[in-house]
């Protein structure tokens, strides 16, 4: 699921940082040391403030306009994305060989581990 809120990054003249603030989400903020930085830490932030209400069984705001968020000559408004994945162990019916499973158990290997490893390795995740 992906949600996207406007964000307002305040740059500190003295040392080049920003401070990000969230509008719709009294609450979440972040900074970072460069303008890069400051982007990534808007989306870890996001990311996380969205998954603490989605877990609370919170309501999330509706996003605001970005046209209607007024800042000042040291600011700018910016949209961010959060992608939240459900993370929760789905059961799946595998079949291997009797004698991979045999050699896997000896190794000590985790058949889950290593089907979500090559999961992520063939979808580019």
């Amino acid at each position: 699921m992906e949600y996207i809120y406007s964000a307002v990054f305040d740059h500190n003249q003295d040392d080049g940082s920003y401070t990000i603030t969230f509008p719709d989400l009294p609450g979440c903020i972040s900074e970072g040391k460069s303008l890069t930085n400051a982007f990534d830490m808007a989306q870890d932030a996001l990311t996380q403030w969205i998954e603490y209400l989605l877990d609370e069984k919170q309501t999330l705001p509706p996003p605001s306009d970005i046209k209607t968020i007024a800042v000042k000559s040291n600011q700018f408004v910016n949209l961010v994305r959060a992608t939240i994945r459900d993370n929760r162990a789905v059961r799946r019916t595998v079949s291997i060989p009797s004698w991979l499973d045999v050699k896997a158990a000896d190794a000590g290997i985790s058949l889950s581990k290593v089907l979500q490893e090559a999961l992520r390795e063939k979808l580019r995740l």
